[in-house]
């Protein structure tokens, strides 16, 4: 097995393929709603992948993209490297926000968020391969198509492969500076819609009852449940409802967004939603929707993970923090599942689902090689 150092050189030297590499990738633009553009990507992914001996398979979908699993090794031991290449872009974006290096930052739609992210992994496994680091045991990726919209196809599959895992890196990008992401928040959506009874608002309005006037007491309700100090947050971010302002509304809604750090917290906020009552007679509510990624916490198997991330800098001369953030991942569901779990290995750089999206090119092969050596620290 080659040593931290030897993995470092190799990554520089092959800094002109990773980037080569990054860029086939974002030429190909792959929105989550567009199956054929995300196809086509996941073909070029898949051509490079099979051309480095990976055995490739394409799980195949009909209302998304189609995933890649890929496998180095034939161990029976297993770690998994997890990251997803649809992206929030629509087709044609790449002319609004060209594909272009500026002094070290490489920008362009969906090279942050996240397939530089893709080829730092892809080069942390050429970098094993090189070193005959992986004849004990199986590297498995896993690159979904529908991440970006909340997982729905991909979820039972990442989940059976994290089973099956030891450990499981995501590939997503880094927070600044390049700390590692070792807690997520859970995400939650819920609908919330009033009916109440339409009358005219001059002639008759005791005969009403306003689903509006019982939504707004509804909101103020919803709203007493953030609390960000304990970094949970709620977010009435659509309302509407009624249909003429001289008529009382007989119907109104609003969508919500949650955020929890733990399942404790999320489970308390998704009983409360649920046991909403009205406040006005003859109004009505029902509520749908709930926490579709649970929480990432830090648990002692996602702390030893991420002291085997920190050796594995320092072997190479690095530093690394670890911090939260209250986007979720792919990420959740595996560490949901008691699988250690580490986030955020991916680029360093700006700007997810941003017009100013780059990375840092400048550690793109200092963070292949971490990952490689976090590999090789896990499997000896």
């Amino acid at each position: 097995m080659v040593d931290a150092q030897h993995l470092l050189a190799f990554c520089r030297a092959q800094q002109d393929w990773l980037l080569a590499t990054i860029r086939a990738l974002v030429a190909l633009e792959s929105p989550t709603n567009e199956k054929a553009a995300v196809d086509r990507c996941g073909a070029e992914l898949a051509a490079r992948l099979a051309g480095l001996g990976a055995n490739v398979t394409a799980i195949k979908e009909t209302t998304a993209g189609n995933h890649l699993r890929a496998e180095f090794g034939n161990g029976q031991r297993q770690i998994m490297l997890l990251g997803h290449f649809d992206t929030v872009w629509p087709i044609g974006q790449i002319d609004r926000m060209p594909l272009k290096q500026e002094g070290d930052f490489l920008h362009g739609p969906g090279v942050f968020d996240m397939k530089a992210g893709i080829a730092i992994g892809v080069l942390a496994a050429r970098a094993l391969l090189e070193g005959r680091s992986l004849d004990a045991f199986r590297l498995v990726m896993l690159w979904t198509t529908d991440e970006e919209t909340g997982s729905r196809t991909s979820r039972e599959l990442l989940e059976a492969e994290a089973r099956r895992s030891e450990a499981v890196l995501v590939l997503e990008p880094a927070l600044p500076g390049g700390a590692l992401k070792t807690r997520r928040k859970g995400c939650g959506e819920y609908e919330v819609a009033v009916r109440g009874v339409a009358a005219h608002a001059g002639v008759d309005p005791a005969k009403g009852v306003s689903a509006i006037r019982e939504l707004a007491r509804q909101i103020l309700f919803i709203e007493t449940l953030q609390d960000l100090t304990r970094g949970i947050s709620v977010n009435v971010g659509i309302v509407d409802g009624g249909s003429r302002p001289n008529v009382v509304a007989a119907e109104a809604r609003a969508v919500v967004d949650a955020r929890a750090p733990t399942l404790a917290d999320a489970d308390r906020i998704d009983a409360v939603m649920r046991s909403l009552t009205p406040h006005l007679r003859g109004a009505t509510i029902d509520v749908r929707g709930g926490f579709s990624r649970p929480p990432m916490e830090r648990t002692p198997g996602v702390a030893r993970l991420y002291e085997t991330a920190q050796a594995a800098a320092s072997d190479l001369g690095q530093s690394i923090e670890e911090g939260s953030t209250g986007g979720g991942s792919d990420g959740n569901f595996c560490a949901a599942l008691g699988v250690p779990t580490l986030d955020g290995l991916g680029a360093i750089g700006d700007g997810a689902h941003a017009v100013h999206e780059y990375i840092d090119v400048a550690m793109l092969a200092p963070r292949s090689a971490l990952v490689a050596r976090i590999i090789q620290r896990l499997v000896t």
